[in-house]
């Protein structure tokens, strides 16, 4: 079930999707309310599901993760028995911040995070082509990251 947002709703997602740290009398000042509905608005949103957490992103390379890959992934099988077998293991790997199922060729795209090529590489080797049902593995370095933007795209006033 759609939740229906009136502009004021799709403001409030967009200040915080931009600053999960904003008060709530920031926020309700830059979305042109006071603050008890401004607070009601989004416990509102978080009770529909729409709002789901709040995270901190944090500066990878000055952390000493300065290796970003992808590594596609084919299985033997993809019974439903078989790919939630695969998703299990995939969250019991730290250098997976991502993984998404896709159709076509390729049963699986993960997003790898890594201190350094000899890390992924041990990873590469050692679990992902070692893990049951693995078919085939390929692998690309990231040269550089052109864009990130988290969240979804909140659409202008004229969009809601």
């Amino acid at each position: 079930m759609r939740v229906r947002l009136d502009a004021i709703d799709w403001r409030i997602l967009k200040e915080l999707q931009a600053d999960a740290r904003i008060t709530n009398v920031a926020l309700a000042a830059r979305v042109g309310l006071s603050s008890p509905p401004c607070l009601r608005r989004v416990r509102a949103l978080e009770e529909a599901g729409l709002v789901t957490g709040y995270t901190t992103l944090l500066d990878e390379p000055a952390l000493g993760f300065t290796l970003t890959a992808f590594a596609l992934v084919g299985l033997h099988s993809q019974a439903e028995g078989d790919l939630r077998a695969f998703e299990n293991r995939v969250l019991g790997w730290p250098v997976v911040r991502e993984a998404h199922m896709l159709s076509g060729e390729i049963d699986y795209l993960l997003r790898c995070l890594a201190p350094d090529l000899a890390t992924f590489q041990a990873f590469v080797l050692d679990d992902l082509t070692a893990a049951p049902n693995v078919a085939s593995v390929k692998t690309y370095l990231t040269i550089r990251r052109a864009k990130l933007e988290p969240g979804v795209p909140v659409p202008t006033q004229r969009d809601a």
